[in-house]
């Protein structure tokens, strides 16, 4: 995972306690630091090309957490 979390359900347990300035600075940090990791596959320099496939999947899941609470909010 992109952070300190061991499994996918730990870090799915982490978005939904966040708030949402912690989710969309989750998003900020994962989104640049994808970035970082296509530069250096790029120049070759990337050990674990799966890293990519790892970030990549934990956007889409910040993503479905503030899409989830928006559309709670709609139907309250």
């Amino acid at each position: 995972m992109p952070d300190d979390s061991a499994t996918t359900r730990e870090f799915l347990n982490k978005l939904s306690e966040a708030t949402e300035a912690e989710l969309e600075e989750r998003l900020n940090d994962v989104t640049e630091r994808l970035f970082r990791l296509r530069v250096r596959m790029a120049s070759s320099q990337l050990d674990d090309p799966m890293r990519i496939h790892k970030y990549r999947k934990a956007i889409a899941r910040i993503k479905t957490e503030q899409r989830r609470r928006e559309l709670a909010r709609l139907r309250a």
